[in-house]
């Protein structure tokens, strides 16, 4: 074999030494796998960055921005640290992987027949997944990474506008840790609802259903927003608003196309029934809102293309394109149902104050979706993803009907797990400090938190602190004379 050329350090794998790029992998699954990996990324930063900061009233925009912003660098830490490998690592209990670093350079083994392990040459650590992706361990890593990311910034949807930003910084490493991983791994990395055949294709359950529930239930213990905000709450910058949600739905490719973990017909059938699925939900909850309101509400718009993602998420590469358009038109209904009626019917709901809604439009329309999911799965498409078991969808008959009760039981799981795990990660960080801001930061907003603002604007009905800037904010308040001194009027 000829020598490598300066610089390039061989790689031994399998007995044998090759180049930095050994036989076994391949340059097309690794490159869109970092492709899926940095479009998730975007969907967070900028996508939800942006439409936290414009979708919240203007004295919200920075402190919504910068929790968003944190969740996603706090996660990254956390999870080469030690999550990674409670999701996707060795087995520490049926739903739970054992913790540990996942920072050095492992590298995938080929296997030509379906192992049940996927191995790693260089240390001899054994992976729960049943698959063996044909790339290095990094790309995974990254990739799921970015699905952990959102999963928290999600979360952070119901708690906008008046969770203390300090015990959010402790509360986001503290969910990753015993919340999201056990998730992940009971439905992805070989845990007991994987096992048992639950069909989760790319984070209907692990990410939307669980921050949806946990967000619902981390607004029950911080509180409303003051009653100013929850009367009044208009988007601060709508066109951005647009902005933000259009990042997300074309980010949505890589959200769901990379879940094959290779470039296929699966990813391919992901994608695009992804976008059928969404522009049909929207569509539809945009009729309803003129149906019954009789004008078409952008915001609304947003929801349902939201609702529609979500809901197609479990099952974005099992179901064929006009199953894509059944769960696009439920999933413009029935979370516009549950928000426009019975959610004003349900004293429960009523009492918690949801920012955006993430209950709705992720854990009712990602719950729906995984139910779904067990109706229409086509059963070669399964088999390319769960090869564990032979589930179907119901209408295809066999034994597809029991495939709806493991769909309704994995997301009960995931449910109460959530609901248990977040009131005492709450309870226990309200012991070292308050869940909610101080009364004076509800009523002055970022410049009380942050000492920062997301417009030099002033006049909407916020109390204003002049004495903390040495120019005034805003025109329509003060005017600036010939020698540039300033007056208040």
């Amino acid at each position: 074999m000829a020598a490598p050329p300066p610089n390039v350090v061989p790689i031994a794998y399998q007995g044998g030494t090759s180049l930095a790029v050994p036989d076994w992998l391949n340059k097309g699954d690794n490159a869109w796998q970092m492709i899926s990996a940095t479009l998730v990324g975007m969907q967070s930063v900028p996508g939800l960055v942006i439409l936290y900061g414009s979708i919240v009233k203007k004295k919200w925009a920075v402190n919504s921005a910068f929790m968003a912003l944190y969740a996603f660098a706090a996660v990254v830490i956390c999870w080469v640290t030690w999550a990674y490998k409670m999701s996707f690592g060795d087995r520490l209990l049926p739903f739970w992987g054992k913790a540990g670093p996942a920072l050095g350079q492992k590298f995938l083994i080929k296997q030509a027949v379906l192992p049940e392990t996927t191995q790693y040459y260089d240390s001899g650590e054994v992976e729960t997944p049943v698959i063996a992706p044909f790339y290095p361990m990094a790309s995974m890593v990254w990739f799921q990474c970015m699905f952990a990311a959102i999963s928290v910034i999600l979360l952070a949807g119901s708690v906008l506008g008046r969770m203390n930003i300090k015990a959010w910084m402790m509360f986001v490493p503290l969910w990753l840790t015993f919340s999201y991983t056990v998730g992940a791994f009971s439905l992805w990395g070989g845990g007991f609802l994987f096992h048992w055949g639950v069909m989760d294709y790319s984070g209907g359950y692990v990410i939307h259903l669980s921050s949806g529930i946990a967000g619902l239930t981390a607004a029950y213990w911080v509180g409303p927003r003051s009653s100013d905000d929850r009367e009044r709450f208009p988007p601060n910058n709508v066109l951005l608003m647009l902005a933000g949600a259009g990042l997300l739905w074309m980010g949505w490719a890589g959200f769901n196309g990379g879940d094959p973990y290779t470039a296929n017909i699966d990813s391919s059938m992901a994608v695009l029934n992804t976008n059928i699925c969404a522009a049909t939900s929207l569509l539809v909850w945009t009729w309803l809102d003129v149906i019954f309101f009789n004008k078409p509400s952008v915001i609304g718009a947003i929801q349902g293309m939201m609702t529609g993602l979500v809901c197609i998420t479990p099952g974005a590469g099992l179901v064929q394109g006009w199953a894509a358009i059944i769960m696009g038109i439920l999933s413009g209904s029935v979370p516009w149902f549950t928000m426009m009626v019975v959610h004003k019917k349900w004293t429960l709901l009523q009492k918690i104050d949801d920012t955006l809604a993430v209950f709705h439009t992720h854990a009712v329309a990602g719950y729906l979706g995984g139910i779904l999911t067990g109706i229409f799965a086509e059963p070669e498409l399964s088999t390319l993803f769960l090869p564990v078991t032979k589930s179907r969808g119901a209408v295809y008959g066999g034994s597809g009907g029991v495939q709806i009760l493991k769909q309704i039981v994995g997301g009960a799981f995931i449910i109460g797990w959530n609901i248990v795990v977040t009131s005492i990660i709450c309870l226990v960080i309200g012991l070292v400090i308050p869940l909610r801001m101080p009364e004076e930061e509800l009523l002055i907003g970022d410049n009380a938190v942050h000492g920062e603002e997301a417009y030099a604007l002033w006049g909407d009905g916020e109390k204003y602190n002049p004495t903390s800037h040495s120019v005034y904010a805003d025109d329509t308040l003060h005017s600036h004379t010939s020698t540039g001194a300033t007056q208040v009027v």
